[in-house]
């Protein structure tokens, strides 16, 4: 299974995940407005979250502070993060390059 297969599945996990409790807190359906832009800031914001979190953890390695094991945590976590937004990025410009050759 590809990286990008596993990130669309995981997303759309969590995506009916969200819905399904939604609806367990509030029964009549209520649509929300989402807002891309916010989106995509909120995710390039964690993506760089957890590059800090890598890059701390290294240098606290280097101080003697840190366990190995947790900075190797830290550096996959961080490169999963990283590998699941430039997926996205992906699917976001091959949908918007489908878009363009759509005739009008």
């Amino acid at each position: 299974m590809s990286t990008m297969s596993i990130a669309n599945n995981a997303y759309q996990m969590a995506a009916q995940l969200q819905q399904q409790a939604k609806a367990i807190e509030d029964p009549t359906p209520v649509r929300e407005q989402v807002d891309f832009g916010q989106m995509v800031q909120s995710a390039v914001e964690n993506v760089v979250d957890q590059g800090r979190v890598a890059d701390a953890k290294a240098v606290g390695l280097i101080e003697g502070k840190t366990d190995v094991v947790d900075v190797v945590t830290a550096v996959a976590e961080a490169e999963v993060t990283l590998e699941t937004m430039v997926a996205v990025r992906d699917r976001v410009i091959s949908a918007y390059e489908e878009i363009m050759r759509m005739p009008i």
